[in-house]
């Protein structure tokens, strides 16, 4: 999908059309700025564009990217369309502000996760210092999800995310590598990508329920962690030292 570009400004002909696809309508206020980024950034209209991305995520959750409109998104916000469109020209410039704010969460909160001192710690208490704030972000931001998985999802979300997945990857093989110092570099590197694999496969699970049964596969993503990893610490090489282990 190609990013948001300036162009002539809407009317209420076009406002009304916006169930119909979201496709270039925009405000005499979108201007020609950098693509799908809103122009007013007032400080009045800081907390109005806060709105509606806040709106935006909890449409985005409900209803799908496809499915989203942004008469859906100005109903969610208390506000009408014609608000909307003096900082968001379409709906792709609205997940793409979001995206980019959730990206930039995401990011401080992984590189708070993957830090060397971590290695000092059992391997389960590591996980659970590494895996905690990454499921906590997931949990509390499910429109990150929503943002960053299907082909419909503007073109700049996705390159953002593809590498973000791989700076995810290389801390954690980073991570490993330093808790497993002995490990050949390859198996390292098998290691990591599986381990990978497994915590979003799980994260998956463990974002489709609530409460409690959430909790449950929480713990059983962790316990499938665990088990996966220990044979690695206990198991190591002829005639190197085994690293810390606190089996729960």
């Amino acid at each position: 999908m190609p990013e948001a570009r300036a162009g002539a400004a809407a009317t209420p002909a076009q406002s009304s059309k916006d169930n119909k696809g979201d496709q270039g309508t925009r405000s005499p206020d979108a201007g020609s700025g950098a693509a799908g980024r809103p122009r007013r950034r007032q400080a009045r209209g800081e907390a109005r564009i806060a709105q509606l991305l806040e709106a935006a995520a909890g449409v985005f959750c409900s209803s799908g990217y496809n499915g989203a409109s942004t008469n859906a998104i100005a109903r969610e916000a208390g506000v009408s369309p014609g608000t909307l469109y003096q900082f968001f020209p379409n709906k792709e410039a609205i997940a793409i502000e979001l995206g980019e704010q959730l990206m930039h969460r995401w990011r401080e909160t992984y590189g708070a996760a993957f830090v060397v001192s971590h290695i000092e710690l059992p391997l389960d208490r590591m996980l659970d210092t590494v895996l905690d704030p990454l499921i906590a972000f997931n949990c509390e931001n499910p429109a990150f999800a929503v943002l960053t998985h299907g082909s419909e999802i503007p073109g700049v979300i996705t390159r953002e995310h593809d590498i973000l997945h791989a700076s995810m990857l290389t801390r954690t093989e980073q991570l490993l590598g330093a808790y497993l110092p002995e490990l050949p570099a390859d198996q390292v590197a098998r290691t990591a990508a599986m381990a990978f694999v497994l915590f979003k496969a799980g994260l998956d699970l463990v974002m489709e329920h609530e409460g409690e049964e959430r909790e449950a596969y929480i713990r059983e993503l962790k316990s499938v962690m665990h088990r996966y990893l220990e044979p690695l610490v206990c198991d190591t090489p002829d005639g190197v030292t085994p690293a810390r282990v606190n089996t729960p």
